[in-house]
């Protein structure tokens, strides 16, 4: 069973659909969540969750713009840009349509709230 996401940004908000995995159980159990989520690299926004999550990670070869993964066991990660990686991350889901992400995102640091789409 997938769940969508709400993601807020700013005035904008995306959906998003989650897969149904251990690690999805997990975070959807402690939304909703605010957080700042700190710039890297030009191609993605991430904030260290206070606790950890259940991982089973992988390479997917190429990140997708729009890609929600968790890096390690609690470093949660929203993509803006598409591009090939050697790293592992968690698979957690993908926001049905990520046009304006990057934008809304902006350059810097920003707060972004994560909650179960009723």
């Amino acid at each position: 069973m997938s769940r969508q996401l709400r993601i807020r940004v700013g005035s904008d908000t995306f959906t998003a659909t989650l897969f149904d995995n251990p690690t999805n159980t997990a975070f959807v159990a402690r939304l909703p969540l605010t957080v700042s989520m700190t710039e890297l690299n030009g191609n993605e926004k991430y904030c260290d969750l206070p606790q950890g999550l259940p991982t089973s990670a992988v390479n997917p070869g190429t990140i997708q713009a729009g890609d929600l993964l968790l890096y390690g066991f609690n470093t949660l990660v929203i993509f803006y840009e598409t591009f090939s990686t050697s790293y592992r991350y968690t698979r957690m889901g993908r926001l049905d349509n990520p046009a304006g992400l990057a934008t809304a995102l902006g350059r810097g640091n920003v707060t972004v709230t994560f909650e179960v789409q009723p």
